[in-house]
């Protein structure tokens, strides 16, 4: 693992002509949209189980920190479009004024997540499965971060009525998702080291 810039999984797989790294962007955001439809509700919360997350953690540590952050700044921006993206909901608002509502901290957050993962990665964290590991997380933390402060104290104001305030935001927008969150990291961090060591490439 360096600490100086080292190749992204990308770039080792298929080198880095403009048009590999726009069909890798737009691929990391259809998948984004696809993962976003499996979404299961849960009691006492608005916010939605959903494998997006590791999704766009995968995705940074895989395409790097700008076309990874790139790949969720156009997922947000064809979901603000109108564009069936976000996951489905009777009870969240649709199109732009899903990121003024509930869910709107964790969706905002992505881009900075997956910057986070990737940058991570290019400094060879995606390398070894432990430091895979470090780095999903940290980009984790981002989401929970952000989804949090804009649960507890916009969210709800802006669509009317009174903030939750951080304590119950962690209760219903964070505690209930950090074990399934980290078993799915657990198992999706192996993802990029695996295909590294297929390609011959010792940490």
């Amino acid at each position: 693992m360096n600490a100086t810039s080292s190749a992204t999984l990308l770039t080792a797989l298929a080198g880095s002509t403009r048009a590999i790294r726009i069909a890798s962007v737009l691929f990391l955001t259809t998948l984004t949209a696809a993962a976003a439809q499996i979404s299961f509700p849960l009691p006492l919360t608005q916010v939605p189980f959903t494998f997006q997350p590791m999704v766009v953690l995968v995705g940074g540590l895989a395409l790097g920190s700008r076309l990874g952050m790139t790949s969720q700044v156009l997922y947000l921006v064809a979901g603000i479009a109108g564009l069936p993206v976000f996951a489905a909901s009777a009870t969240l608002p649709s199109g732009a004024l899903r990121l003024l509502g509930p869910t709107g901290g964790y969706l905002m957050a992505y881009p900075i997540a997956a910057f986070i993962a990737g940058s991570l990665a290019e400094r060879g964290f995606d390398r070894r499965y432990l430091t895979s590991v470090l780095a999903m997380i940290a980009g984790l933390l981002i989401i929970y971060t952000f989804g949090a402060l804009w649960l507890g104290l916009f969210a709800r104001s802006v669509t009317g009525g009174a903030a939750i305030g951080l304590g119950a935001a962690l209760y219903s927008g964070v505690y209930p998702f950090v074990i399934p969150d980290l078993i799915k990291l657990a198992a999706a961090a192996g993802i990029v080291p695996g295909v590294w060591r297929l390609l011959g490439t010792r940490p």
